[in-house]
């Protein structure tokens, strides 16, 4: 139940559905993005040593952003730099995204709730973000 979005030769996204079963440690995306998805699930009992986390100089070139549908149903839509749409999918409460390149825009279906992760720290939307101007199917 792992999803990878692409057009035009270019992963756009992957897509973790509700519902997906993975025992241990796994993780889905490319170990050169900056963001990893991954699914930890272990039985019960199980305990994970204590640790912390080493401090590691890291150049990031491009922002990746992880969004988590707590309840609710979105259409993602995926753009060229240009605004010509090139794919969407849908996402149902559950579902888990990693969006990896491309421009992107949502359609709120339902009421929805949902949690999002980025690099940081974000600054403002003039500052974080170059709007698309989008072509109209007609």
């Amino acid at each position: 139940m792992i999803e990878t979005i692409e057009a035009e030769g270019k992963v756009l996204a992957m897509v973790l559905r509700s519902g997906h079963e993975s025992q241990g440690v796994q993780f889905f995306s490319h170990p050169e993005y900056p963001l990893q998805l991954g699914l930890l699930q272990h039985p019960k009992g199980t305990r994970l040593k204590p640790h912390i986390h080493t401090s590691i100089t890291k150049t990031i070139n491009n922002i990746q952003e992880v969004l988590h549908l707590e309840y609710g149903q979105i259409e993602v839509e995926f753009f060229r730099a240009s605004g010509q749409r090139v794919a969407s999918c849908l996402l149902n409460g559950g579902d888990t995204i990693l969006l990896i390149s491309g421009g992107h825009g949502f359609r709120i279906l339902e009421e929805t709730k949902m949690l999002e992760i980025k690099q940081g720290p974000y600054e403002s939307r003039e500052k974080d973000k170059e709007y698309l101007r989008v072509e109209s199917n007609g």
